[in-house]
């Protein structure tokens, strides 16, 4: 059981966010709403329901029949033609922007509505054209129900047309820059808390370094059950790396204070508690989010691209991110309920994560009036976001390196 919740939360990001995730949801609603339509359409009530209203009669197989195929071969072809168009702004901004910016695009909840709802038309109308036969007592056609597909694929058409103002928009640099920002700064607020200085203080009575136990990206761990294993083995569990550091099997992972072993049960159960995948996933690590925004900024600012406009948007983004960012952080050390200093966890500092995300974008737009002009505006007004003065070194720092540039 446990193997299989590590499974889910490591597979759940990757499932949630694929593409194909609201159209398989979407199509098994349209699937359902099919059988209860054919179960309305052939009860005494819908049948006597028809029986009054004689326009709802299609008593010719072959022309419900052609009514379905005709449905589901335009839907089909409605489908590759929005989603090719999907495609080409999938690769444009791989190779103009990033190709670590594609989950937050894959992951359009409103691309993937609207796939399923194209996907789920062409369902309904194909289980519906399986039960269209003719009987010796007559003929089996289900009105009510293909007269519902008719308004779904109306519907269709004018989901199309706002798809393409909608896809027009994505294209936009600024737009795929500000659903970065946005997500981000969501994940921070899920996941920050004040700055709070903190030290996890060694116990005296020893402590056992435990290895990785496979090769990849940390991406975190289970907090609550990890919690609840260190207060029943009363330990105290420090994390030796950042969150999505990449880590070769056999390396110093965690320092577990309070023994000096531990049994293979309790590493195992230690284990199923850590997280090891690829990807960069927003909403479990905020830091990914900088991250993606500055490689932004660099890609434009390369020779092949040249667009210093968009990478300014990408600072302007960032120095919002940073203002945030300025108060609030992971909790360092994570408590137990009685108040017991249970887990730390090694969060990047400020100036670590401002030297990570700007000193590459002010390397490569050193050159350049622009870029130095955001620079010098993002450390002014950081600066003025700092009240408690602590990051103004680092703020003037770059604001000088902007200008001697």
């Amino acid at each position: 059981m446990k193997i299989l919740i590590k499974w889910l939360r490591k597979h759940y990001n990757k499932i949630t966010s694929s593409i194909a995730f609201y159209p398989a949801i979407i199509a098994v609603v349209y699937l359902l709403l099919s059988v209860i339509m054919l179960r309305i359409d052939f009860s005494p009530s819908g049948k006597q329901f028809k029986q009054q209203l004689s326009w709802l009669s299609l008593k010719d197989a072959s022309t419900a029949r052609s009514i379905l195929t005709t449905i589901a071969g335009g839907i089909i072809s409605l489908t590759v033609f929005s989603f090719s168009m999907v495609m080409i702004v999938l690769n444009q901004a791989a190779s103009q922007m990033s190709n670590r910016i594609l989950n937050s695009m894959i992951g359009n909840r409103f691309q993937q509505v609207v796939l399923g709802c194209y996907i789920g038309t062409i369902v309904y109308a194909l289980f519906l054209l399986s039960t269209i036969r003719d009987i010796s007592s007559g003929v089996y056609v289900p009105a009510i129900s293909i007269y519902l597909l008719i308004i779904l694929t109306v519907a269709d058409i004018f989901l199309f047309i706002y798809f393409l103002d909608y896809v027009t928009q994505t294209v936009k640099f600024e737009t795929v820059i500000k659903r970065v920002q946005t997500q981000t700064l969501e994940s921070m607020k899920k996941h920050f808390c004040s700055t709070v200085d903190e030290k996890l203080e060694d116990d005296p009575a020893g402590s056992f370094i435990l290895p990785a136990n496979e090769s990849g990206y940390y991406q975190g761990f289970n907090e609550k059950t990890l919690m609840q294993l260190a207060t029943q083995q009363q330990l105290k569990i420090d994390l030796l790396h950042q969150k999505g550091s990449y880590l070769i099997k056999g390396s110093d992972f965690l320092k577990i204070y309070g023994v000096t072993g531990l049994t293979e049960e309790v590493k195992r159960d230690i284990y199923l508690n850590i997280d090891f995948f690829p990807g960069q996933p927003i909403d479990v690590n905020p830091e990914y989010g900088f991250r993606q925004l500055a490689e932004v900024a660099i890609k434009a600012l390369s020779p092949g691209i040249n667009d210093p406009a968009t990478a300014v948007l990408a600072i302007n983004a960032l120095s919002d991110l940073f203002a945030y960012r300025l108060s609030h952080c992971l909790p360092e050390i994570i408590r137990d309920k009685n108040g017991d200093p249970r887990i730390r966890q090694q969060v990047a500092t400020f100036e670590e994560l401002f030297e990570d995300c700007i000193g590459p974008i002010c390397h490569y737009g050193k050159d350049d009036r622009y870029v130095k002009d955001a620079i010098k505006h993002l450390a002014d007004q950081l600066r003025q976001q700092d009240s408690s003065g602590n990051h103004h070194q680092i703020l003037q720092a770059f604001k000088d390196k902007a200008v001697a540039a």
